[in-house]
């Protein structure tokens, strides 16, 4: 048996709690060491045997930990990954990774002069839906694709609480909230686009940032996809919508796992990121006869995959699935 990945988190609110914490503390390849938690110690409700230190920097000096999650604030996460490579620890960074593809190029530089993997945690790679529309477009069902639509849309006319994401810092608004997720999917998909045009949006009362996202990207053999996010929708559309040359595929954004994670379902429980019934993706495909449609049961949504994909990175040395040109490329279109 491998030694374990002595794991600290730099903050344990609602990301460190239900997106992370029960991974490390669950899965046998790694020790949920440490965490930051600035004021209320709630971590060791939970987790008995975890340090909860009060700053990023205690934690950080700490020379046990091996691999840091930066999950602090997004303008803090430059800061924080420089401040963890700089101390010689590995690194798995949420979305967005850095405000611009400059900032990220040199964490990545960073990470190779020291010695350190740097990796981007972008966990809705493997949702239930989306590796439902994976398939169906490594498949070729549908023939030549045409036009692919991914979006993201909630109704939210309220200005949030959480500061970072309201006021004009640097990777705040929309774009670097959902944008990350929406075209980490697309690029790792498709690859990156010949071309693309964004638009963006303030439509809230009293709103400082972005609240709405489109952008066309263009890809070869004349495929275009349309990337949307949304805070003003009131009834959200089909989230994955595919036209090809011999029908279509729509999907709703069906994932269960943050729910069943905010209700303490561990990702080793049996009904984990299994969605309901009713939540199947819709196929119609043109035939001799007409329209055929099929009911697509989605695939089991697993999150585990991201953290043993960061375990094979660090101890076997193998390439992380979330590969750094993906990236750039992502916050290329991001700051544009």
């Amino acid at each position: 048996m491998t030694k374990q990945i002595v794991t600290g988190i730099l903050s344990y609110g609602m990301s460190g709690r239900v997106f992370h914490a029960p991974f490390i503390h669950t899965h046998p390849e790694f020790q949920l060491y440490a965490v930051v938690e600035r004021s209320v110690k709630k971590a060791v409700e939970r987790y008995p045997n975890v340090i909860s230190y009060d700053n990023v920097v205690q934690l950080v000096d700490d020379p046990q930990v091996e691999l840091i999650i930066v999950n602090t604030p997004n303008y803090l996460h430059y800061e924080h990954t420089k401040l963890a490579l700089e101390a010689g620890k590995h690194v798995l960074v949420e979305k967005p990774f850095a405000a611009t593809p400059e900032q990220a190029k040199e964490l990545f530089e960073l990470g190779k002069k020291n010695n350190c993997k740097v990796m981007v945690y972008q966990n809705r790679r493997w949702d239930s839906d989306f590796q439902t529309v994976k398939k169906i477009v490594q498949d070729g069902v549908l023939g030549n694709l045409i036009e692919c639509h991914f979006r993201f849309d909630r109704y939210r006319k309220e200005i949030s609480v959480k500061k970072f994401k309201e006021e004009p810092f640097p990777a705040s608004g929309l774009s670097f909230d959902l944008g990350p997720h929406l075209l980490d999917q697309v690029i790792s998909l498709f690859g990156k686009p010949l071309a693309w045009a964004k638009t963006t949006g303030t439509y809230r009362p009293d709103s400082k940032v972005d609240d709405y996202l489109h952008v066309h990207l263009q890809y070869p053999q004349e495929v275009n996809v349309f990337v949307t996010a949304s805070l003003q929708t009131v009834k959200p559309l089909p989230s994955f919508v595919l036209h090809g040359t011999k029908g279509t595929f729509t999907k709703q954004r069906t994932d269960v796992q943050e729910e069943q994670l905010e209700k303490a379902i561990l990702p080793t429980d049996w009904e984990y990121g299994i969605e309901p019934d009713g939540a199947e993706g819709v196929l119609s495909l043109m035939t001799g006869e007409g329209i055929e449609t099929q009911h697509f049961t989605a695939l089991k949504g697993n999150y585990v995959r991201l953290f043993d994909a960061v375990y094979e990175c660090i101890r076997l040395n193998e390439e992380f699935p979330i590969k750094e040109d993906e990236i750039i490329i992502q916050l290329e279109i991001l700051a544009s």
